[in-house]
This record gives C-alpha cells, sequence and structure tokens, in this order.
C-alpha cells in the first residue's frame, strides 16, 4: 500500500519572478529529505499560487525498509584484556551503540582484528519520518527576505498557514511558530477558508475555492482565454510575449482575461514607448491588427485576479490607470521633441556616468575613439566610417531625455527613434538602438557592423573603467553586470569573426587617457580585464561550442600567449577535431618535451647557425625558418596545425641525435634557443602540455 504527503505553504502574495524558484527549491528539499531516510516513492508534483508554495508526493511508501546496520568497534587487541575478558572498551562501545557484548562479532581490516556489531533496524514510518521536514524549510533562499511582527525569522513573505497531510491524517511540524495542519485558503476575495479531507483532494478542493494551483493549468487557461478573444476581435496573438504570459501566471489564481481601450492620440507616441508602458509597467499585453499588417490599435488586453463579476468597473479602473501612463508617456516625448540631438548631448556633460568614472559625455568620448580602432576590422566604407563617427559621438543622447528617464528599459531604443526623426541616416539610427544588445546572456546581437562597433567600444570601456576603480564581481555580486557585458563583447566578435587582439584594444583606451592619475590605474588593470573576458570565452566554448567535456583542449588555448579572441576559437575547434587522430598523441609529446626543455633557455631565442653539429640540427631550424615566414601571412588554425604535424618528426630526429644539455655551452644555449624558438611558434596556439593525451 502506498500513499500521498501534501505539504503546502501559505504565505502573503510573493514576487512573480521568484515563485517558480522556490517552489523548485521547495520541491529538491522534500526530495533530499526522503532519499537521506531511505522513503521511496514515485513523483513529486509541484504547485504554486502568489499566495502558496505546494508540493505533493505520489506512492510514498508506508515505512522504511528494515535495515542491518554494520558499526565497527576498537582492535580487538583492546577489547579483551590479558585474561580474554572483555574491557571496558568493548563494554563501553556495545552499550553505545545499545547492544550486548554477546552480539561482537571480529572482522580483519588491513591485516588487524576489529570489534563490529550488527543493528538490525527497524524502518521508521512515514508520518514519522516526514514530521523531521519541518526543521528543514527555513533552508528556502530567496533574493531578497523580510521579517515581519516581532520575530527575528526571515522569509520571502509572512507565512501564515501550513497544511501537512499524508493521506487522510496531518503530520505534525512548525514553520516559523505556524503549526501544521489541514486547513488552507482559497481565494483572497471568491473562496474560503477551507478544511483538507485528503492530501489526494488538494488541487480539486482549491479549484472550488477559485484556486487553480497547477501553473500549467492557470498559463494555459490564460492563453487560451486571450486567443479566443484576438480570434473573436480580429487581433494578432500577443502570447508570443513569452515572458509576460509567465509573469502574469505567477500574479493571479483565478484568472479571467478582459480588454479596455485608450484614446487613438496616444498612437502618435512611439509604438516601443507605447509597448513599455502597458507590458513593462502595467503588465498588459498591447493589441495589434491582425493578417500583414500588424497595425498597433488603441486596446489592451489584462488578466484579472478573479471572476467575472464587476468587470466592466475592473475594466474602467485599469483604463484610467493606464490612461495617466499615456498620458506622462506623450507629454515626455512631446517635450524631448522640442530639442535637437545636440542639445541632449551637451547635457551629458552634467551628467554622472560613476562618480568615480566620470561623466557621460566622457565615457561617449571614449568610446568614439575605441570606435575609430575598431573601424578597420570590419571594413567600413568611407561614408560607413563618417557614420560611425557621428553615432559614436552622440551615442549615449537619449540617456538625459524625459523619455528613457521615464522609461529606462528602452535607453538606446528611444535615441534610435530620436535620430530617425531629426533625418540622420538609417545606419546611424540602427546603429544607436542597438548599442546596448546583447542584453541578456544569451539576447539578440546586433546586426550592423556599426551598431556592433559601438556596443563593443561602450562594453570594453565599462570594463576597464570599473576595474581600474576596483569595482570589480564578487561571487554573485555583479552590480554593474560586468560578466554579462564581457560575454556579449565575445559573442560579437565570435559572430563578426573579428581577429584582433584584446590587449590592442586596450591599450588604445589607455593611451587616450589625459589625466595621469586615471592612465596609471587603467594601465595597471589591463591584463585582468583581458582575463576576466578570457574567463568568459571559456564559458563560450562551454556553453556554445560544444566543448563541456574538452576541459584540457579550452585550458591549453586560454593559456596560449595571445588574447585573440577568433584565433584562440579556431585553435580550440582545430584542437578537438584532431584529439581523436593518430597524429595528436606524438605531434603532443613532441611538442611537451620541446616546452618543458625551453624552460631552461632563460629566453634566449637567437641561433648560430655555425654552431650546428648534426644534420637533424639544421634541419628542425631550416623547417621552423619556413615556417615562422609563413606564418606572418594570413594563416588558418588548421594551417597551424598542420605546421606542427610536419615539424614533429624532425623534432623527434633531434631529440634522437643531440644531446640537449650537453657540457658544452655555447652548443647547449645554442639548443636550447632552437627549441625555444619552437616553443614560442607553439605557445601561440595552446600550451600543449596542459592536453591530456592517452
Amino acid at each position: 500500500m502506498t500513499h500521498t504527503y501534501l505539504l503546502e505553504i501559505g504565505l502573503e502574495e510573493m514576487p512573480a519572478k521568484i515563485i517558480s524558484d522556490s517552489v523548485s527549491q521547495l520541491k529538491d528539499i522534500l526530495a533530499t529529505h526522503l532519499k537521506e531516510n531511505d522513503l521511496n516513492y514515485s513523483t513529486i508534483n509541484v504547485w504554486s499560487t502568489p499566495r502558496r508554495l505546494a508540493v505533493t508526493v505520489k506512492d510514498l511508501e508506508t515505512k522504511q525498509a528494515d535495515r542491518v546496520e554494520t558499526v565497527k568497534g576498537p582492535a580487538k587487541r583492546i577489547a579483551l584484556d590479558k585474561e580474554g575478558n572483555w574491557s571496558k572498551a568493548a563494554i563501553g562501545f556495545t552499550k553505545g551503540q545499545k547492544v550486548s557484548v554477546e552480539d561482537i562479532i571480529f572482522k580483519e581490516v588491513k591485516g588487524e582484528e576489529y570489534v563490529f556489531v550488527e543493528k538490525h533496524i527497524k524502518g521508521q514510518p512515514a508520518k514519522i519520518v516526514l514530521e523531521g521536514l519541518g526543521s528543514k524549510l527555513s533552508a528556502l533562499s530567496f533574493p531578497v527576505s523580510m521579517k515581519w511582527g516581532n520575530s527575528s525569522h526571515k522569509f520571502i513573505r509572512p507565512v501564515h498557514w501550513l497544511a501537512s497531510l499524508l493521506d487522510d491524517d496531518v503530520v505534525n511540524m512548525n514553520l516559523f511558530d505556524v503549526s501544521a495542519g489541514r486547513e488552507t485558503e482559497g481565494h483572497r476575495f471568491l473562496g474560503d477558508a477551507l478544511t483538507l479531507s485528503h492530501a489526494s483532494d488538494y488541487t480539486e478542493s482549491l479549484k472550488q475555492a477559485f484556486v487553480i494551483v497547477d501553473r500549467d493549468e492557470r498559463k494555459q487557461t490564460i492563453v487560451k482565454q486571450i486567443q479566443d478573444m484576438c480570434q473573436e476581435n480580429k487581433w494578432q496573438d500577443p502570447t508570443d510575449n513569452e515572458e509576460l504570459v509567465e509573469e502574469v501566471t505567477d500574479l493571479v489564481e483565478w484568472p479571467t482575461v478582459f480588454y479596455g481601450t485608450f484614446d487613438t492620440h496616444y498612437l502618435d507616441v512611439p509604438e516601443i514607448v507605447l509597448e513599455t508602458a502597458m507590458a513593462d509597467h502595467q503588465r498588459y499585453f498591447p493589441v495589434r491588427e491582425a493578417g500583414t499588417n500588424h497595425a498597433f490599435l488603441p486596446y489592451f488586453i489584462a488578466v484579472r485576479n478573479g471572476n467575472e463579476k464587476g468587470l466592466d468597473h475592473v475594466r474602467k479602473g485599469n483604463e484610467k490607470v493606464l490612461d495617466a501612463r499615456l498620458a506622462d508617456a506623450a507629454f515626455f516625448y512631446e517635450e524631448d521633441k522640442k530639442h535637437d540631438i545636440d542639445y541632449f548631448v551637451e547635457k551629458l556633460k552634467n551628467v554622472s556616468f560613476h562618480e568615480k568614472i566620470g561623466s557621460l559625455y566622457e565615457k561617449q568620448e571614449r568610446i568614439a575613439r575605441l570606435s575609430h580602432f575598431l573601424a578597420p576590422y570590419f571594413g567600413l566604407s568611407s561614408e560607413e566610417k563618417e557614420e560611425l563617427e557621428r553615432a559614436a559621438l552622440i551615442c549615449k543622447f537619449d540617456l538625459v531625455t524625459q523619455t528613457v528617464t521615464e522609461f529606462t528599459s528602452l535607453q538606446g531604443e528611444v535615441a534610435g527613434i530620436f535620430a530617425d526623426e531629426r533625418k540622420e541616416s538609417k545606419n546611424i539610427s540602427t546603429a544607436l538602438s542597438e548599442q546596448y544588445l546583447p542584453k541578456s546572456l544569451e539576447g539578440a546581437l546586433p546586426e550592423s557592423k556599426i551598431g556592433a562597433i559601438i556596443s563593443l567600444a561602450d562594453k570594453m570601456d565599462s570594463l576597464i573603467s570599473f576595474f581600474a576603480v576596483g569595482l570589480v564581481p564578487t561571487g554573485s555580486n555583479d552590480p554593474f553586470a560586468l560578466r554579462r557585458q564581457a560575454m556579449g563583447i565575445v559573442r560579437i566578435i565570435e559572430a563578426f569573426n573579428i581577429p584582433f587582439a584584446l590587449t590592442d584594444w586596450l591599450d588604445v583606451i589607455v593611451d587616450g587617457m589625459q589625466n595621469v592619475e586615471t592612465k596609471a590605474l587603467y594601465e595597471q588593470n589591463k591584463e585582468k580585464v583581458s582575463q576576466f573576458i578570457l574567463d568568459r570565452l571559456d564559458l563560450w566554448l562551454t556553453k556554445y561550442a560544444g566543448m563541456a567535456k574538452e576541459f584540457d583542449v579550452r585550458k591549453a588555448v586560454l593559456h596560449a600567449s595571445h588574447d585573440n579572441l577568433i584565433a584562440l576559437i579556431d585553435q580550440a575547434k582545430v584542437l578537438k577535431e584532431e584529439k581523436p587522430t593518430n597524429q595528436f598523441k606524438p605531434v603532443v609529446e613532441s611538442l611537451t618535451r620541446v616546452s618543458n626543455l625551453a624552460e631552461k633557455a632563460d629566453g634566449a631565442l637567437d641561433i648560430e647557425t655555425k654552431q650546428f653539429e648534426s644534420e637533424s640540427e639544421a634541419a628542425l631550424y631550416e623547417e621552423l625558418v619556413r615556417i615562422e615566414n609563413e606564418s606572418k601571412e594570413m594563416k588558418t588554425a588548421h594551417q597551424e596545425w598542420k605546421h606542427f604535424v610536419e615539424l614533429r618528426p624532425l623534432i623527434e630526429s633531434f631529440f634522437d641525435e643531440n644531446m640537449v644539455m650537453t657540457d658544452d655551452e655555447a652548443t647547449r644555449t645554442n639548443r636550447l634557443a632552437l627549441l625555444n624558438r619552437i616553443d614560442t611558434l607553439a605557445q601561440s596556439f595552446a600550451q600543449f602540455k596542459m592536453l591530456v593525451i592517452k
């Protein structure tokens, strides 16, 4: 016979964005507790609403299985005295294990006999095991917690009830002075308090009290109601806004969809501003016309936490709230339209980017300088170079507009709209709208070259600026999103295949610094910033280049003697491709042997050919010079690897025929210099000694 167990934590309304993670934590805590106590089950289901986190366990066993536990005691020589009687150590051990000396057996461990006892432990009933769960619930963690009343307890929100049922029996436990029972709460306004008769009745019982605890069912209900409404009114389905659908799902317990209207004169405001006012600020779905036109319409779709009763009143209330929001948006937009771009650029001089770093105007100038450096790598035309210069010198102007002050998430996009309205070129307006991309680890990238350049320049400037003043990410703390920006740099460079060294880029930033003290701080942090970006490249190779298992390849490449990201990516891909081949092991072994000896060269690179004593020395040197000359031209990672393959037999012959560490100092120094030159070439590809070969 198996059982169903229910645990529900009832709280005040929680923030929507933490609910899914919180109930997942609750499931993990329960699963761990059951595993640690050897209590088997089939599945754990999770349920959640803004006011509750709940789990049910299906097919839970009645009790733990009985088990035999073998416990090791003192050595036999200590357990028995000279007369063969049990010592105090043996008697004390058995008392501690609640057995008698008659239960002692001896077993040999590493050549010596020890006392052992076997304890037959009866399995505990499921109810007793589950009672121990209560002490673990406080381990639930949240981004921000709160205290309430006179209590010192901290949780996401005050706990008001705790339901804990094994079938129809209450499982006693306590959470923050709230004792478990069979009582729960229905919808705050539509339902009443109710008493649960059985754990398996949980979802249906709450549905009778106007609460859909099944999150997937609640989401599907919302989506269907919206889609039915759109089909009836010939509107475009807005439920592809998955983020908004997920959020409103976690804002309601009993969803009812309705629509409202707003004044058509607000349609003069840019659509992205209207969408942000509705979706981000009010959690409404904007409405567009179905078909090919997709015209923005003066309607919105909202989800009410309740039924259809009084829906007209609710609609009017929401319309009133939205009207106030759109009136503000329209006012700010109209005020901003009165000024040209140069007016806003001038205002940047009086706005701090960060108190330790300087003004937004100064940051904009640094971005322009960096953009000029990057332009040749992107193959811009002369016209595009002029557009890049203009875009870089005005890129931050929208940050001082009233529109962006009110709708901060629209930075960049407002710049693009305003630039377009003020007759800037299409390339400039597009670049301005793309400058903050990607906005997340996997977000969309800039599509235009100019947009990519400004985005790269902005992100690199932010990285070295914050590093220079000591504002570096620590642990999970990254208030300026520097990790995300570094990953953005990696992704853009990879997407546009831009082969430049990070060090060169950082030098441009440092060289442009006017203040001597600031310049010194930036200079001191160049290597740290380069390494920080290389760490993001490691993550990119792991997650997006299929190299999660190639730890040694990633490590070897990331310890190469350069920081050209495109070259490093290509070199990592080649090593991964070549690793299964027959030639991989001998090439790596020969280059590793070279590297180990090259460490003794003390940096010597000058080679005297007249010091050669064997044909193998001369042959290896001639091949090295040929490869070095070829390497000065454009080369691919595959060509570089081919060079190492070609060097390998010559390296082996060199070692077979020559004693490197000979007593003759001149010969020894010359041979070490030759090996050091080879190692220098190899290290521009990878640290081969870090590769694992089998």
